[in-house]
């Protein structure tokens, strides 16, 4: 999942880069495309035929069903957020987004998808949230027509990781993968044929970000998400998801030139610090909060002493 943050979060230069060449919808239905070639590239490689279910895997109409389910979920979510990055700040953009690390939790509850989670995780869906907002949002943060859009894709995104926490149990997972991206595909492509200009020069000028955007983002960082989430708790897997925020602004920083002040990398140290938080069994994190509730009070002690 962190490996999947991270190619997301390069990904996302890439998709800002696209805006001006490719239309939202072209563009999110050829890199999904590409990815499920890649994938099915990957089964054929291994073997393995495309859509029929393997050996204690839910039967075909299931695979269909939940991958098509999937894949309408992130055609929705993925094009709300390209297009609102016609309308709004990146930085709004990359905050907003990040609100899916404390919907997933709640939705979660909602939906009884799992039982009562352990507070270790409600804090560091916090932290995690904080740091987005120091590492994104500066004093002239207002609300735009595209951050509506983007609050959206953010509730479409915590629909599918909740979604994919619960189906990809009972699926392979490359399956599955391969059908979520083809329907997503193909429901954005045809929206962007019928909505969209599309020219053979916007295509060349848009290959870079859509070879990088469908091989990797989608080919590779998509069905890492599938094989992840077999064994991760939702909640969990949308704090280390929130570390995309981190890595955008690192490649921003390196590939875009945008500066990273104090503010922004103590953002990125409090993200990283929700991660680190999730990740950390129970006993561990009550000795740890323990341990530092008793150097604050000797921190304290010590400097009322008036010795």
């Amino acid at each position: 999942m962190l490996l999947a943050s991270f190619i997301w979060g390069t990904a996302f230069v890439a998709q800002t880069l696209s805006i001006g060449t490719v239309g939202a919808f072209t563009f999110t239905g050829l890199r999904f495309l590409l990815g499920a070639a890649v994938v099915g590239a990957w089964l054929a490689l291994r073997g393995i035929a495309p859509f029929t279910p393997t050996a204690g895997h839910a039967p075909a109409r299931l695979l269909w069903r939940h991958g098509a389910m999937l894949g309408a979920v992130v055609a929705v979510s993925i094009s709300l957020q390209q297009i609102g990055l016609e309308s709004t700040t990146v930085a709004n953009a990359g905050f907003i987004s990040s609100l899916y690390v404390i919907l997933v939790p709640f939705l979660g509850l909602a939906l009884r998808h799992h039982g009562p989670l352990a507070p270790g995780i409600w804090a560091s869906s916090v932290l995690a949230l904080v740091g987005m907002y120091l590492l994104s949002v500066r004093g002239d943060f207002h609300v735009r027509h595209g951050d509506w859009l983007e609050l959206a894709g953010a509730l479409f995104i915590s629909v599918q990781i909740l979604m994919l926490g619960r189906w990809a149990p009972r699926h392979e997972p490359l399956q599955l993968a391969l059908v979520q991206f083809l329907v997503c595909g193909m429901l954005a492509l045809a929206a962007g044929l019928v909505v969209e200009p599309i020219s053979v020069g916007a295509l060349v000028d848009g290959l870079l970000p859509i070879a990088y955007g469908g091989v990797l983002s989608v080919g590779i960082a998509y069905t890492l998400q599938v094989v992840a989430q077999r064994d991760a708790n939702p909640a969990h897997a949308a704090v280390i998801f929130s570390m995309e925020g981190v890595f955008a602004a690192l490649a921003a920083w390196l590939v875009l030139d945008q500066r990273l002040d104090a503010r922004a990398l103590a953002g990125c140290a409090l993200v990283f610090a929700g991660l680190v938080l999730s990740q950390l069994p129970r006993r561990a994190l009550t000795r740890s909060l323990l341990a530092s509730w008793g150097w604050l009070r000797g921190r304290r002690a010590a400097a009322s002493d008036p010795a």
